[in-house]
């Protein structure tokens, strides 16, 4: 288990039986004798490495096996590159973010067929509970063994690829093939107007920035704040815009990422290292009241006082409230944020108060429960009103994936969200060029 989460799951409940608690679905699969493909493999912080591994096979009747043509680098994969995500073990295969061609089905498989072009959602839901069927797939009650999540969060949430064992311990898609648990539900055939470089993203970065604009409820009018450019916040931007909002403020720290939104979407940007004070920033734009919604997609590392810093460091806390205290403060009364980031476990120094006497509406967005999703935003691709590739600056070969982590980590170059291609890749559509080397000056 990484260090941040072992510290807090001791700090609150002393040593924790994570023994896997029983769910409808095999979460390790069958790995095929005799077989190879390339995989990222997780051996500790800042230690991941492309290896040769066995390739997975079916293993229960609903499963399917998909060749991976593409995948990618999430933010979120970030927190466990640098070890500060729950209950990773060496040589998991990490990712959540995969499409490909469906090698193989099980006997209950009828949503696919062998040789349909799908992207694999990064959720792993059922498609049967109660929770499934309210469309809240993120919340699937039968697909996370993980009995550490129930002592945390006091009831678990659903399986994800690539993610640790606190969500289920899956094999994760930045590999050349992945076992797909309940194909009927995570995989959704691609048309042939969208390719890789485009469907890709459902898996992850389309529908949970889409599902934040809807938790946030934006309004034709709004003033709405994004704090966060990393692609699922230039997303939020995107479609917010689509949504009709009137003023995009948009607060971060990298000028590219700035400059993105102001031209694409006409956000106003505040850069947080050149004006300290955001929240008089935004007041003095919109004035006293300041913003309707508010959407933080930075995540629980970013702190912005030494007092957070060090409680970050010394194990105090795992997650940072900074960021939210300040949208809090930048929030008109009775306004709304959602935090779309990931957050782990606990904080201190919250502005609880603030929150009860704005009437601030806080929402939890959970992770994503973008199969309800899925369909809309794909049409919002196929008609050309909503284009992910606004976020993709790079692609690489899928054997540059563990310098790319090195290097999006360091925010280098300009890295944001990278198309990597495997062996299997499709003829190359539309997207950044080819990039043979990680650290060129780019």
């Amino acid at each position: 288990m990484s260090n941040i989460g072992q510290r807090v799951l001791n700090k609150a409940f002393g040593t924790v039986d994570t023994h896997q608690s029983p769910v409808s679905v095999t979460t390790q699969p069958r790995w095929q004798s005799g077989t190879s493909m390339k995989a990222l493999v997780w051996h500790g912080k800042r230690d991941v490495r492309v290896e040769t591994h066995e390739i997975p096979d079916l293993t229960d009747p609903e499963d399917a096996l998909v060749r991976v043509t593409c995948t990618t680098v999430c933010g979120s994969d970030l927190h466990l590159y640098n070890g500060e995500a729950f209950e990773l073990k060496s040589g998991d295969i990490l990712g959540h973010e995969s499409a490909g061609i469906v090698e193989k089905v099980g006997p209950e498989v009828t949503g696919v067929r062998v040789g349909d072009r799908v992207v694999v959602t990064a959720v792993i839901a059922c498609g049967k509970c109660k929770w499934c069927k309210q469309g809240l797939t993120s919340a699937c009650s039968e697909t996370n063994t993980s009995s550490a999540m129930e002592k945390l969060y006091g009831t678990t949430f659903s399986g994800i690829f690539g993610y640790g064992h606190i969500t289920g311990g899956y094999p994760g898609g930045q590999a050349e093939f992945v076992r797909v648990p309940f194909a009927n539900t995570n995989c959704s055939k691609l048309p042939d107007n969208v390719p890789d470089e485009k469907g890709l993203y459902l898996s992850d970065i389309v529908v949970t920035s889409h599902h934040a604009a809807v938790e946030a409820d934006i309004q034709v009018g709004e003033i709405v704040g994004v704090w966060g450019l990393g692609p699922i916040g230039a997303l939020v931007c995107q479609w917010a815009k689509i949504m009709g909002a009137g003023r995009i403020l948009a607060i971060d720290n990298v000028p590219h990422r700035l400059e993105l939104v102001a031209s694409k979407y006409g956000a106003e940007t505040i850069n947080f290292n050149e004006t300290k004070d955001v929240v008089g920033a935004i007041k003095k734009l919109v004035g006293p009241d300041g913003i309707d919604k508010g959407i933080d997609a930075t995540g629980f590392r970013y702190t912005k006082t030494i007092g957070q810093t060090l409680q970050r460091a010394v194990g105090a806390a795992t997650d940072s409230s900074d960021v939210v205290n300040e949208i809090i403060l930048a929030t008109r009364k009775f306004g709304r944020i959602a935090l779309i980031a990931d957050f782990l476990g606990y904080t201190n120094n919250f502005n609880l108060g603030g929150m009860m006497e704005k009437g601030i509406r806080l929402i939890g967005c959970s992770q994503n429960p973008g199969h309800r999703y899925a369909d809309q935003c794909l049409k919002h691709i196929q008609d050309g009103s909503f284009d992910p590739l606004d976020v993709v600056s790079h692609r690489f070969r899928f054997e540059q994936i563990a310098d790319v982590y090195k290097r999006f980590n360091q925010k280098q170059g300009g890295i944001e969200k990278v198309f990597l291609e495997t062996r299997f890749a499709a003829p190359r559509a539309a997207g950044p060029a080819l990039q043979e080397d990680v650290w060129a000056d780019l």
